[in-house]
């Protein structure tokens, strides 16, 4: 990982994604800020779109369209170069508990997670555990062949993020 300072939170935080079952994901990391940052991070779309996507990939998002409470809705449309159309992403919050938990669908293909993100302070520090579990073995194959090797890196420009804010 490159320019990371001996000592800083990248170095000393680190993002495991594991598979739990042939169904779920898990994703936990935590973040050197207190629970109420790092939950506006999640759930204020101006500061969301400004460490979900990768740098790494190429991609950029055009729009980040963000109803964070239980009943509301999302919707991300990012670029590609390797796309002529912008990708899709869309679904309901099923759950939202303030600096607590997130639980949302992903509704652009019948394959889509429901993903719950939860959030836990402990010493002005936050454990964050992004669960996701796929309607079959092959979207949860797919998902962590490609969207899901770019977690580790989101969550260190989520960190980045964080540093500058606390």
């Amino acid at each position: 990982m490159p320019n990371v300072k001996e000592g800083s939170s990248a170095a000393t935080n680190r993002t495991t994604v594991e598979r739990t079952s042939d169904f779920e994901m898990l994703v936990t990391r935590t973040f050197n800020a207190p629970v109420h940052i790092v939950f506006e991070a999640w759930s204020k779309p101006e500061l969301f779109k400004l460490w979900w996507v990768p740098k790494s990939v190429g991609m950029s998002l055009l729009s980040c369209d963000m109803d964070v409470r239980t009943g509301g809705k999302y919707r991300l449309a990012f670029s590609h170069p390797d796309f002529d159309q912008p990708m899709t992403f869309f679904g309901t919050y099923k759950e939202v508990t303030p600096n607590k938990r997130i639980v949302w669908t992903n509704e652009e293909s019948e394959q889509g997670a429901v993903t719950t993100v939860t959030f836990e302070e402990n010493a002005g520090k936050t454990l964050v555990t992004f669960h996701e579990r796929y309607p079959t073995k092959e979207a949860l194959d797919e998902a962590l062949a490609g969207s899901a090797e770019g977690l580790p890196e989101q969550f260190a420009q989520l960190d980045e993020l964080l540093a500058d804010r606390s």
